[in-house]
């Protein structure tokens, strides 16, 4: 417990880092195994031309991944309110 607070902040960096990770790794998984969902649309449309479809999900994975790594950010003001005054 007295280990934990101190080494949180690694810990919430690397989660970031492993959200971000698994996002860019969607399409190499569901591509390979042939699994229904972003990364398979993504290639799909890629492979008829739909880049109106590409850009779309494109965004929205962005977005997630922006929003989550908005969060993790926020999160580090909470577990040490000293930082919430250091300006970066």
């Amino acid at each position: 417990s007295d280990a934990l607070r101190p080494s949180s902040f690694s810990l919430i960096t690397m989660l970031g880092i492993v959200l971000g990770s698994m996002i860019g790794s969607t399409v190499i998984v569901e591509t390979l195994f042939s699994l229904p969902g972003m990364g398979s649309l993504i290639v799909r449309a890629a492979q008829q031309g739909d880049m109106p479809m590409v850009q779309g999900a494109v965004l929205v994975i962005a977005v997630i991944y922006v929003v989550a790594n908005g969060v993790i950010d926020i999160s580090y003001g909470y577990l040490d309110p000293r930082s919430r005054r250091a300006h970066v």
